[in-house]
């Protein structure tokens, strides 16, 4: 197998692929930004014969927030316009296809945390160190494995799906949006946010996950619609107490504790 070589590709020549589906946040392009400035530019991009950006849409928004006048690419030549539009979607969905191993991940964030390393360069939110370390970087807020969630006991009926979540409040919004004047561009933020008001029935649900599929079952537990595994959960980032909340049971474990 030939391995291509990298160029120098100056970024005022650089066009980004017209209908690249992926999207890049402010917040993501500033951590990228960062990552570059602590580790410097790491992973070339990749272009066509055109200098059509392929990969790296999102590394290129950075570079350009720091000045910089080149980059280096990997130039792809002899792709089919499908290859070439395959590979802008495959570059992206494959990487998010990884996991993590949770224990060496947090074994070595442990490590690299410790040596004062400013670990916001790593891609990670407060909220998700939080949640993967069991710390608190406020005074007001804390994860705890010490919960007792409510607990639900299933029946033998199966209820069916229609009845495990109710979305009148959300449909009755997103009417109201469609028919708006605002840009479709607004109307798509207000519909995800109008899916925050669908309700769910927990007992229900825990009637049919008894009766579900092993497959159904772990994606409502990664849903966290249903929590078997608390430390899982937590890990998620589902779990999550205020330091109110944390001192009212805290009499409770002090006791079972002792």
């Amino acid at each position: 197998m030939n391995f291509p070589k990298h160029e120098i590709i100056p970024i005022s020549k650089l066009s980004p692929f017209e209908n690249n589906s992926r999207t890049h946040s402010d917040d993501q392009i500033k951590q990228v930004a960062n990552s570059i400035k602590e580790f410097g530019f790491t992973n070339p991009i990749l272009i066509d014969e055109k200098n059509t950006i392929i990969a790296g849409h999102g590394r290129v928004l950075a570079a350009k927030s720091l000045d910089m006048a080149g980059l280096p690419a990997i130039r792809l030549t002899g792709l089919s316009d499908t290859q070439r539009r395959a590979l802008v979607i495959a570059d992206n969905q494959l990487a998010l296809n990884a996991d993590w191993d949770m224990d060496k991940l947090k074994y070595e964030l442990s490590e690299i945390i410790e040596t004062g390393f400013d670990v916001s360069v790593l891609g990670f939110d407060d909220s998700a160190l939080d949640a993967m370390l069991g710390t608190g970087t406020t005074d007001d807020s804390a994860y705890s494995r010490k919960v007792e969630a409510p607990t639900y006991t299933p029946s033998d009926e199966v209820p069916p799906l229609g009845m495990l979540f109710n979305t009148d409040k959300a449909d009755s919004l997103i009417e109201q949006i469609n028919s708006a004047g605002v840009s479709d561009d607004e109307k798509a933020f207000l519909r995800a946010a109008a899916e925050r008001h669908t309700v769910f029935d927990f007992a229900k649900i825990a009637d049919y996950y008894a009766a579900a599929s092993a497959e159904m079952q772990n994606l409502m537990e990664s849903s966290a619609l249903v929590i078997i595994d608390f430390d899982k959960a937590i890990a998620g980032g589902f779990v999550k107490l205020s330091h109110d909340v944390l001192e009212q049971y805290a009499a409770e474990y002090d006791d079972d504790d002792a």
